[in-house]
Formats: structure tokens, C-alpha cells, sequence
């Protein structure tokens, strides 16, 4: 009895300390806190052109649910997985994009994140 008592609460503690919260650029969001789910990459492009090609590959490989032109961020949702991401200008014409993407459990997907930043690069290559 005093062995399933110690074995629950051991449990119960590595779940509690497992979950917990993550930010994004809307705000606060359920997740997996540790775990690596984003990109960066830098392109010597001006920032509304690298802005411009992010929204075009977001809306078509999934739906886009917000635009943020303050803060220069893009989300969409992309196979039931939640895909952010932010432009920010380094230099005049260095400009540097943050592709990051969770899953609908908090975990991060790397792979997707990767594929949108490769999809961004070949936007700004074929648009001069």
C-alpha cells in the first residue's frame, strides 16, 4: 500500500512538472516547456519581402488564423499543428525569420518548421 502511495505521488509529480506553458506571439499557450520547435534563419532580403513570401507559403500549405503587421508575425494552422512565425530585421538588408511549429499535444515538430523555412528561402529565390 505504502509503495503504490510513494509510486502515485512520483508519478503525479513528473506529470506536473512535464506540462506547463509556452509563449508564442499571441500570447501564452499550452506545452511541452524544453522541448525545441524552432528555426531560425537569416536572408539578405529586405524584411517586406521575406514578410510577403512567409505569408504565401502559409497560406498555401494551410490556413492562415493571423497576421500581425505590428509585430511583423504570421500564424496559420498546418495539419492540426500550430505554425508561427516572426520577421525581424537585423540589419537594412539582413533580415532574420523564426519559423516555429507545435503540435495540438505541445510537442514541437521540427521537421515541419524546417520544411516552411526551406519553402520561405525558395519563395525569396524565385521572386528577385
Amino acid at each position: 500500500m505504502t509503495l503504490r502511495l510513494i509510486l502515485l505521488c512520483i508519478t503525479s509529480s513528473i506529470a506536473a512538472v512535464s506540462t506547463g506553458c509556452i509563449s508564442t506571439p499571441q500570447g501564452k499557450q499550452f506545452g511541452v516547456p524544453g522541448v525545441r520547435d524552432t528555426v531560425t534563419s537569416r536572408y539578405e532580403r529586405p524584411m517586406a519581402q521575406v514578410l510577403n513570401s512567409a505569408r504565401e507559403v502559409l497560406s498555401r500549405t494551410g490556413t492562415l488564423t493571423g497576421d500581425d503587421v505590428i509585430n511583423n508575425a504570421v500564424s496559420a494552422k498546418i495539419d492540426n499543428r500550430s505554425v508561427w512565425v516572426t520577421v525581424a530585421e537585423v540589419e537594412p538588408l539582413v533580415t532574420e525569420v523564426k519559423v516555429r511549429v507545435r503540435s495540438s499535444r505541445g510537442t514541437g515538430d521540427l521537421a515541419l518548421a524546417s520544411e516552411i523555412d526551406k519553402q520561405i528561402a525558395l519563395g525569396l529565390v524565385v521572386t528577385p
